[in-house]
């Protein structure tokens, strides 16, 4: 009796010591194996879409992160993903995001998008409807139904969003914040933008002539949801951008990181108007297509917002092109307005705040008011880490505790504020056909615009322009 029950005492002891073992071999005292140490589930598999250009610099900053595996690569172009193929040499590489989706998906947290503007939301949706959270260069989507949809998806799949405007993660633009809801310039009512963007070619003749595709391109999967057009190396790796076909433009490329103060201080949402002009050149080279098929070289876009607030309107205008909004006359001749990359003036009913690109390194005019007057406390929580990191550690949080600078809550209808100045563009440039000589442009026409129903109420040809066709063998289903 006493040795059955010694021998049953033992085994319990042996069971428990050896099932304490075991999971010994999980679950480690972070203190045990050295302080820095990160275990494998508090890692976040990234994988990238578009794995050259940007997406190289891309990848590599979520890379510095000690909690980043970087575990699959996708470009369509090999040539361009050279360098990040060797810096993560073992991770996979795919020519089409879809399949590495597929055969991926069990190995991928998240998925970084760095690939030109019209494949941005085909390739951000698929990456969310298997419950990968997102990381999308900007302009967030090509046109505003893909914004749309992708801040809609973004609720519905419960995913970590942030659009890759660096600047809203920034220093900058919250002591601006801050200034605006000090009352220092008081009640914001007209806002100018402006960049010197395009420094690539826009406003010129469609390339012509034929050319062998190389093979370290896949030129079908380049064109994605576009409408097929002949391989020419006028398109890439860069110039892409002042293409209607795959690119937004110097608004779509540079206004995500310039009006973004303008949307994160000022209480807006969508413009209820839009109306643009453009350089008088861009008459020179019609074609028989319904647009023209390059950006402009210039233009200008006034838009109107009404505040939330209830206390009147917003008037947004954006200049483009080497064009610059008139010089304030508080600022001494000496002085810089904005940077070299462009800049923010607020005009509020007590004074202006001007800023450079990205929201950086805002002052009071004249600027001798930043000594003369009280700077407001720090009341916005900064983001020392960084853009990148703070959306890797987001991830890592968790959908409903991480947060970010610029999720598609507030990516999305941002995105379509901007749009709507591609969109007037665009409207600018329809021929009538009914009309003869320069009657056929309707040239600078106010746009009244219905975001709820996101529709043009008084130029229904406009309307195209809110919603591309994609081809045959793409979709953007929810």
């Amino acid at each position: 009796m006493k040795k059955s029950k010694k021998n049953n005492q033992s085994r319990r002891d042996f069971l428990k010591n050896t099932s304490l073992a075991a999971a010994g071999f999980f679950i480690v005292p972070r203190h045990v194996l050295g302080r820095g140490y990160i275990a494998p589930s508090d890692k976040l598999n990234i994988a990238g879409i578009g794995a050259g250009g940007k997406g190289t610099s891309d990848l590599a900053e979520f890379a510095k992160s000690p909690k980043v595996n970087i575990v699959a690569l996708c470009d369509v172009d090999d040539r361009q993903a050279v360098t990040s193929r060797k810096n993560f040499p073992n991770a996979p590489y795919y020519r089409d995001f879809r399949e590495m989706l597929d055969k991926e998906k069990k190995n991928i947290d998240a998925v970084s998008v760095s690939t030109p503007d019209n494949t941005h939301a085909v390739a951000a949706l698929s990456a969310m409807q298997l419950g990968k959270h997102v990381y999308v260069q900007k302009p967030l989507t090509h046109d505003i139904y893909e914004a749309r949809t992708l801040t809609e998806a973004a609720k519905r799949y419960k995913v970590i969003t942030q659009m890759g405007n660096q600047g809203g993660s920034g220093d900058g633009v919250r002591k601006m914040k801050e200034m605006v809801d000090a009352g220092l310039i008081g009640n914001v009512h007209t806002v100018h933008c402006w960049t010197n963007r395009p420094v690539w070619p826009q406003g010129i003749p469609t390339p012509t002539g034929t050319f062998e595709v190389p093979k370290e391109v896949d030129w079908n999967l380049w064109i994605g949801p576009a409408k097929m057009i002949d391989f020419n190396p006028a398109y890439l790796p860069f110039n892409w951008r002042g293409w209607w076909a795959f690119g937004t433009g110097a608004l779509g490329d540079m206004a995500c990181h310039i009006m973004d103060p303008v949307f994160r201080i000022l209480p807006i949402d969508y413009p209820t108007s839009v109306e643009c002009s453009l350089a008088t050149i861009y008459k020179e080279m019609w074609n028989e297509s319904m647009n023209p098929d390059s950006c402009p070289p210039s233009s200008i876009m006034h838009l109107v917002y009404p505040r939330k607030d209830g206390k009147g309107n917003i008037k947004v205008s954006w200049h483009d092109g080497g064009l610059l909004p008139e010089r304030p006359e508080e600022l001494l001749s000496e002085e810089p307005m904005g940077n070299w990359d462009g800049g923010v003036i607020m005009i509020g009913t007590k004074g202006k705040v001007m800023c450079d690109c990205y929201g950086a390194n805002p002052r009071l005019l004249p600027t001798r008011l930043m000594k003369e007057k009280t700077m407001p406390k720090e009341t916005i929580k900064r983001v020392p880490e960084g853009h990148y990191i703070q959306w890797v550690n987001a991830c890592i949080d968790g959908y409903g505790k991480g947060q970010t600078s610029s999720p598609f809550e507030y990516a999305g209808p941002f995105t379509e504020s901007i749009l709507m100045g591609n969109l007037a563009i665009r409207s600018f440039l329809m021929k009538n056909p009914a009309a003869k000589g320069d009657a056929r442009y309707p040239g600078r026409k106010r746009l009244l615009w219905d975001a709820k129903n996101m529709k043009i109420t008084n130029f229904e040809e406009a309307n195209q322009f809110v919603k591309r066709e994609y081809r045959e063998g793409w979709n953007l289903s929810l």
